[in-house]
């Protein structure tokens, strides 16, 4: 079901609001007097030591060798194109002016279309015949980075065979800070690094089919409510994200910079300020860390309505504004478009900012092949399922367009399999008492719970997915898909077994079929999404459930755990929820966490509940014990510290988020990052570490390349005609309204007195972040220092697929604090035949090995790389063995098991000089 225009205008005027335009330059586009209280909304003063520091000009693009063609290519068209043509590809048509969720203007002289942008991170939204794939924390708890991959490509060429330019993906922030933040599900885990191989594969993946990925939300984007302003923009501002120098590039800029050493072709900011600057025009973050130091060479775009501000955006890099809309959506009102235009033609912007905005595009465009003659036309609707419809839905009259949606088939039976195969590895054995699980196919089964089946009204019955009702497959909001179909557990469990008995309730029955024998099987979920939409009371992150089950669901199971002496709990969540009040009750058995999983829940559950399939997955974050064991910093900001003012959520943890918080606290948690049982067991043997280069190795990298030459073009003011109305060829009877068109009845007048630039505004280019050089940072921080490999042989009675993770701990000698673990890297078996064995090979980067110095701003080596301990394990409660780069030498410590068993941390073994999680 596709959102409607009063559904969006409902939105538009309560929650989905967005980023702070300085009131003095509020002033300037609206010289209309301000109210008293309006005048009020000035920002409260940032924490001492947090600042976005101004960071001009802009950085072109085309410097790195693996654009340079379509740069030069990008070069010739731009340098023919008129002011018109230029301003058109920067700037969105408006909300609902085209048939996708953001629509471009065109350049036809060229051949380039209203190029087309549409969400989601997980598959193609809002339109017909597609795949809704798991969410990305389902993949994430995959620990598979084929499964990655290959979900990258299958999007990719659904998005592609749709006629979809920019799709709207991957996630990698938020994080997962925030344990109830709202969107943490359509990232990949709550760590960088699980982050950022999740997002680079899926940007390879989906570009490989000549999709451009967008990669999102740059950044501190880690909760939901107050992450925007108010509509008109400049009447209060959206919270501000501070971070620390340090922080942000260890943490929260991570993933982004494995995502542009992929190659990704566009990135997406997100709504809230960072350090007292929007992220939609934040120069620091914009300029300086994404276009200079991490070398991005692609389209940088504002989140919807989250453009704020025209000359602003413009100087402080941005590349396309999203939807296109301005102060007000659905009036006709741009920052840029015709905004543009007036600010070109009167000197205020300088021609060479807009040149490079417009080549960045064409050359995204060029580099992904969408110039080919088989590259598909947009063939679907947002805005309608019907096969005619409105082709501008937001303007005043719009013409029919016939049809309006082909409903090209692009789901495959490929892409099908694939979802289930990812469902499948990621469903997650927490618990298993007496190898409960597998079932015999002679179980007789007593179902308990409303998530174990179909929303009765359809499961595409809420939009956006906004709601709670059955199976829980996806969170809601602009993150989600249509299903094609949903195969719901119950549906499944009937298929594979005669005996199953369904009590579609989330309240325990009165009476029910208690018998010897019986399994208690018991459905629960936690929901969250986008704060767009509020969901039984929780307003897109968790804040009225908390970390609980949602629907009582605590009390369902504790209740069958009363009448049933074997029971197993099935959860489907966004993330952690506590499980104190029933984790350790005799008759629960079993846990599984199937995270979310998409279309294909059913079968995905089915093969492991039976034993078709052994479990492999991992959880992607860890489960506390209590909500308390996080710090403070991390919980949800939920009112403003007074009314009138903005909301400062500081990153006082630093680097301590998750396990690097619990760890460093000697914090036992129920479950810990990494977690998860098998039906068989596996041993980790013969670990061994390779060096790959001479040490001992230098603080520093070495001197990063130089910038290859950028396009030069004539950067003088053009003439008014290029974007005169009289010369548009559309007579007055044929514009559409509230079309954002780039064209000016008159020449704008000349600026009567110096314009107010922002304050650092410069001309002159900054050196060279000695830490920059190529895509992702300096090629010198990605060489390979060291390989760890272990042989993992499958030592159980089953066929099964096992992890191992490569946990990294630095030297401590009082320069740097770091915590105790960290995750650097991962990898996982095919299936192993009982008895059967595979060696894993676990890598390490000379940026894996770095701390991030403030001062030399470069990423920096401790004590030449000695004394580093590489932990190498199933979990990071069940480390197999460990390395010291102080001597080359490796020891096996002996014991534990990921296979059947009750979940108990086995997390006591020494490691030598390494620190004792507990």
């Amino acid at each position: 079901m596709k959102h409607s225009l009063s559904l969006l205008v409902l939105v538009l005027f309560t929650s989905k609001v967005l980023s702070f335009v300085p009131l003095d330059q509020y002033e300037r586009q609206h010289p209309e007097p301000i109210s008293t209280n309006q005048r009020l909304i000035k920002r409260d003063p940032l924490p001492p030591g947090y600042v976005a520091a101004p960071y001009y000009p802009a950085p072109p693009g085309g410097w790195v060798p693996e654009w340079t063609n379509s740069y030069a290519r990008a070069q010739a068209i731009v340098s023919n194109m008129t002011l018109a043509e230029k301003v058109n590809l920067t700037t969105g048509t408006g909300y609902f002016m085209g048939p996708c969720v953001g629509n471009t203007g065109s350049a036809t002289r060229f051949g380039i279309p209203n190029l087309c942008l549409q969400d989601s991170a997980l598959g193609v939204a809002n339109t017909d015949h597609n795949t809704a794939f798991p969410a990305g924390i389902t993949v994430g708890a995959t620990f598979n980075k084929d499964l990655m991959y290959g979900r990258g490509v299958a999007i990719g060429a659904e998005s592609k065979g749709k006629g979809v330019n920019f799709q709207l993906g991957p996630t990698v922030g938020p994080l997962g800070r925030k344990p109830r933040g709202g969107r943490n599900w359509e990232g990949f885990g709550a760590d960088p690094v699980l982050q950022a191989y999740g997002g680079a594969q899926t940007v390879k993946g989906m570009q490989s089919q000549g999709v451009i990925a967008t990669i999102k939300h740059f950044i501190g984007n880690e909760q939901e409510e107050h992450r925007m302003d108010s509509i008109p923009h400049g009447l209060g501002r959206a919270e501000s994200a501070n971070i620390d120098d340090r922080t942000l590039h260890e943490i929260y800029a991570w993933p982004f910079a494995e995502g542009i050493r992929a190659g990704v072709g566009a990135v997406m900011t997100s709504y809230n300020e960072v350090n007292g600057s929007a992220a939609s025009q934040n120069s620091y973050s914009i300029n300086g860390i994404l276009k200079d130091e991490l070398g991005f060479q692609g389209v940088v775009m504002t989140d919807w309505l989250a453009h704020i501000g025209g000359v602003s955006s413009a100087l402080a890099g941005l590349d396309m504004s999203m939807p296109g809309d301005g102060s007000v959506p659905l009036l006709g009102q741009s920052y840029w478009s015709y905004e543009l235009s007036t600010a070109i033609l009167n000197g205020t912007v300088p021609v060479s900012r807009l040149n490079d905005m417009v080549t960045r595009i064409v050359a995204t465009y060029l580099q992904m092949g969408q110039d080919a003659e088989d590259y598909p036309d947009v063939n679907f609707s947002s805005n309608t399922d019907d096969a005619t419809g409105l082709c501008y839905p937001g303007a005043l009259i719009s013409p029919t367009c016939n049809p309006v949606n082909q409903y090209v088939p692009v789901n495959t039976s490929d892409h099908a399999a694939l979802s289930r195969q990812i469902a499948t590895e990621a469903i997650t054995l927490l618990k298993n008492n007496n190898s409960t699980l597998p079932l015999s196919s002679n179980a007789t089964l007593r179902v308990f719970g409303t998530d174990a089946q179909n929303n009765p009204d359809g499961p595409n019955a809420c939009s956006m997915r906004a709601c709670d009702t059955g199976i829980l497959g996806m969170g809601w909001g602009s993150g989600t898909a249509n299903y094609p179909f949903l195969d719901a557990p119950i549906d499944a469990l009937r298929r594979r077994i005669p005996s199953v008995d369904y009590y579609a309730t989330d309240t325990f029955p009165s009476n029910p079929t208690v018998s010897p024998g019986d399994v208690a099987l018991v459905f629960i979920n936690s929901d969250s999404g986008e704060g767009s939409d509020t969901v039984e009371d929780n307003a897109g992150d968790r804040s009225s459930s908390g970390l609980h089950a949602w629907h009582k669901g605590d009390a369902l199971v504790q209740s069958a755990a009363q009448h049933y002496s074997t029971v197993i709990v099935v959860v489907h969540t966004v993330g952690p929820i506590l499980l104190e009040s029933w984790i350790d009750l005799p008759s629960v058995k079993s846990v599984l966490f199937a995270h979310l999983p998409g279309q294909e829940a059913g079968d995905s559950l089915a093969d492991v509940i039976f034993g078709n399939i052994a479990p492999s997955g991992h959880l992607p974050y860890s489960i506390p014990v209590n909500e308390s064991d996080y710090p403070p910093s991390v919980s949800l900001i939920t009112t403003p510290a007074d009314l009138i003012g903005q909301v400062q959520d500081t990153f006082t943890e630093g680097l301590y988020i998750d396990y690097r918080y619990l760890s460093t606290h000697n914090i036992m948690p129920r479950y810990s990052f990494g977690h998860g049982l098998s039906y068989t067991e596996f041993g980790y043997t013969d670990l061994t570490l390779t060096s790959l280069t001479s040490f001992p190795l230098s603080p520093f990298p070495a001197t990063r390349p130089e910038k290859l030459p950028t396009p030069v073009y004539d950067d003088s003011i053009p003439p008014f005609s290029e974007v005169s109305w009289a010369n548009s060829g559309i007579p007055l009877l044929k514009r559409i309204n509230r079309y954002l068109y780039p064209y000016l009845e008159t020449p704008p007048a000349k600026n009567s007195t110096p314009y107010a630039y922002p304050a650092g505004y410069s001309t002159t280019p900054h050196a060279l972040p000695p830490a920059g050089g190529a895509q992702g940072g300096n090629p010198a921080i990605f060489e390979p220092v060291y390989n760890v490999s272990v042989t993992v042989t499958n030592t159980g009675s089953r066929a099964g697929k096992a992890v191992a993770m490569l946990f990294i701990t630095y030297p401590q000698d009082g320069t740097f604090d770091t915590p105790p673990y960290q995750l650097r890297d991962f990898a996982k078996t095919a299936e192993l035949q009982p008895g059967e064995a595979a060696e894993l090979t676990l890598g390490l980067t000379r940026k894996d090995m770095s701390v991030w110095d403030t001062v030399n701003q470069n990423w920096m080596v401790l004590n030449g790389g000695n004394g580093y301990q590489l932990s190498v394990g199933a979990s990071l409660e069940d480390l197999r063995g460990t390395c010291s780069t102080a001597d080359g030498g490796c020891q096996d410590l002996g014991g534990g098991s990921n296979g059947s068993g009750n979940g108990t941390a086995t997390i006591e073994r020494r490691l030598g000089s390494v620190r004792k999680f507990i």
